[in-house]
């Protein structure tokens, strides 16, 4: 193990993702020295780098597995896993998901590929003032943790990224493959929750028009049973 990665551990931060800032805190010193650890550490594999300025511990140094969406928090602090992504972690959609995609509060979109946790994409959307993180919680990942968009706001994330046009649930359930309890689980309240979010009619629109359908097929199987 090198003094780098002793130094990690010692600190309690072996499971942690950590920045360059972090690094100049725990070690101290000029940054000759700094990057003279970081790079030994590189090359014997006790450190690996996320992207420029953002490491974890090689594997075999960490006591837990980092999870792509603790790694996307800190590739880009601010963002939001969302999209299909979200939607795979809470099981609405059946397929497996190789990229993990973010909502980001910045102003483009952009893309990391790493080695060890495979791609991430950040995308902007035009979202209202003091709505980001609405439908957004805070999930424990391991040690770590990761904000993670709750489905409903996965999936309006999804259509204002895509531009998507209300034509009925076809596209949620062939398209997409929700499953309709899925989408006949949800409440008004979920609905009432993102009707302040989106900037854009069309998305706000999407979600009156999914609500309609929502509570017509729940009052009509409440009536049946």
């Amino acid at each position: 193990m090198s003094s780098l990665a002793q130094q990690i551990s010692a600190a309690g931060l072996a499971d942690h993702i950590l920045s360059e800032r972090q690094l100049g805190d725990l070690l101290g010193g000029g940054d000759a020295r700094r990057y003279g650890l970081v790079n030994r550490a590189l090359k014997d594999g006790s450190l690996l780098r996320v992207k420029r300025g953002t490491y974890v511990l090689g594997k075999r140094y960490r006591s837990a597995t980092v999870h792509p969406f603790a790694v996307a928090q800190g590739l880009v602090p601010g963002s939001y896993v969302s999209f299909e992504s979200a939607l795979a972690h809470h099981g609405w959609i059946p397929e497996a998901v190789f990229e993990t995609a973010s909502v980001s509060p910045r102003r483009k979109t952009f893309r990391f590929e790493t080695p060890d946790f495979g791609g991430f994409s950040f995308h902007p959307l035009a979202i209202k003032d003091y709505q980001f993180l609405t439908g957004v919680d805070r999930i424990v990942m391991g040690k770590l943790t990761a904000f993670v968009a709750q489905p409903l706001r996965a999936l309006l994330d999804l259509v204002a990224l895509r531009k998507e046009q209300w034509a009925g649930t076809e596209w949620l359930t062939r398209g997409m493959r929700i499953d309709d309890e899925m989408l006949f689980g949800l409440r008004r309240k979920d609905f009432a929750k993102l009707r302040p979010v989106y900037k854009h009619k069309a998305v706000n629109g999407f979600l009156a028009s999914l609500e309609s359908v929502v509570m017509a097929a729940r009052k009509e199987r409440s009536a049946d049973d």
